[in-house]
C-alpha cells in the first residue's frame, strides 16, 4: 500500500497505493485512513503538514492545550486522555500550584460538581477561576446566574493579571493575560485552553499537559494512578466530601431509556459526521452521549443529548472537519 518501486510499476515509477504508477516526486501521503496527493496540506493541531514525495513535513509550532469537561462527568485532558468521573464536590480542574504546599503559581480553576438526574451522575454546576499568586480573589461562573465581569480581576504586588470576557456564539469566553482561557457554554460544557509555556507545569483533573496521556492520572500527592476514581478523589477540595467508590452506569439503572439514547446518539456514528470519523474517533463520544441521555431523567433530556453531540462536533472542528449537524429538529 505504500509508494514502492518494483514488480508492479515500470522501473523508476512507484505504485501509489491507488492503482497507479507515479514518479517519486508525486508519491501520495497517508493520514487517518485517507490518501493525500503530493503538495496537499493538512492541519494537525496548530501545525501545518505538507505532503512531499510520500512523506509529511510539518511545522513545529508549540500549540495551546485544550481540556474539555462536559455533560455528566466526562473529561478529555490536555493530552487527550478520555475518562469519566462522577464526584459530587469541588475539584481542581487545573492549576499551576503543583508540588509542595508552598509552590507558587498564577492560576487555579475549580469545578463544582453536583448530581444531575436521579441516577447519581454529576455535572459541573459552577466554575471558579482564581487568578494571581495569592489566588484569594476569584470569579465564580454559575449556570444559575452569569454575572457581568469586571475588566480587572486583581492587582498583586509583583504584577497584574488582567482578563477580558466576550461572548462568541453560544459561548462565554474569558481570557486572562497569563495565557489561560476559559470557554463556557453557560450549561455543562467547559473548555480550558492553556498557552504552551504551561506544558508540564499543571496538575488536576485535566492532567499535566506534557504530551503524554499515560501519566495524566497523577494524584495530588504526585503518585501515578490507573483508576480514574482514585485519581479524581485526590483532587477534591474538601475532605468532607465522600469519595467516589464505583462507576455509575445510568443505562443499567434506567434500561427503559437505553434504546432511545442509542437511537438519538447514533447521529455521532452516522453519515452526518462521516468526514470527521477518520480524524476523531467517534466511539468514546458516542458512549458518553448514550450515558448522558440515559442519566438526564429529570428534565433537560435534549440539552444533555445536544451537549454530548456538540462536544464531538467541537473536536471535529479542531481537526478541521466542519460538520453542520444542528437542524430545526435536532438541537
Amino acid at each position: 500500500t505504500e509508494c514502492v518501486s518494483g514488480c508492479v510499476c515500470p522501473e523508476g515509477l512507484f505504485d501509489d497505493g491507488r492503482g497507479g504508477c507515479v514518479e517519486q516526486k508525486d508519491c501520495p501521503c497517508f493520514h487517518n485512513n485517507e490518501w493525500y496527493s503530493s503538495g496537499d496540506k493538512i492541519k494537525v493541531d496548530c501545525n501545518t503538514c505538507t505532503c512531499q514525495k510520500g512523506v509529511w513535513t510539518c511545522s513545529d509550532d508549540v500549540c495551546y492545550g485544550t481540556c474539555m469537561i462536559y455533560g455528566s462527568g466526562h473529561y478529555n485532558t490536555f493530552d487527550g486522555k478520555f475518562y469519566d468521573f462522577d464526584g459530587s464536590c469541588e475539584y481542581v480542574a487545573t492549576q499551576d500550584f503543583c508540588g509542595d504546599k508552598n509552590s507558587s503559581g498564577s492560576f487555579s480553576i475549580i469545578t463544582e460538581n453536583v448530581p444531575c438526574g436521579t441516577t447519581g451522575v454529576t455535572c459541573s454546576k459552577a466554575i471558579k477561576m482564581f487568578l494571581g499568586v495569592s489566588s484569594q480573589v476569584m470569579k465564580t461562573l454559575s449556570n444559575r446566574s452569569a454575572t457581568p465581569l469586571p475588566a480587572i480581576l486583581e492587582v498583586i504586588p509583583e504584577f497584574e493579571i488582567f482578563y477580558w470576557n466576550r461572548t462568541v456564539g453560544l459561548y462565554l469566553v474569558i481570557e486572562a493575560s497569563n495565557g489561560v482561557m476559559l470557554i463556557w457554554d453557560k450549561k455543562t460544557s467547559i473548555f480550558i485552553k492553556l498557552s504552551p509555556h504551561y506544558k508540564g507545569k499543571v496538575c488536576g483533573l485535566c492532567g499535566n499537559f506534557d504530551d503524554k496521556a499515560n501519566n495524566d492520572f497523577t494524584t495530588r500527592s504526585g503518585l501515578q494512578e490507573t483508576n480514574p476514581l482514585n485519581f479524581g478523589n485526590s483532587w477534591k477540595q474538601s475532605p468532607m466530601c465522600p469519595d467516589v467508590t464505583q462507576e455509575i452506569k445510568p443505562c443499567d439503572l434506567k434500561p427503559h431509556r437505553k434504546s432511545w439514547a442509542e437511537k438519538e446518539c447514533s447521529i455521532i456514528q452516522s453519515e452526518v459526521f462521516k468526514i470527521c470519523h477518520s480524524k476523531v474517533n467517534p466511539h468514546p463520544y458516542y458512549e458518553a452521549c448514550v450515558h448522558d441521555a440515559c442519566s438526564c431523567d429529570s428534565g433537560g433530556d435534549c440539552e444533555c443529548f445536544c451537549s454530548a453531540v456538540a462536544a464531538y462536533a467541537q473536536e471535529c472542528i479542531k481537526a478541521e472537519a466542519c460538520v453542520f449537524w444542528r437542524t430545526p429538529d435536532i438541537c
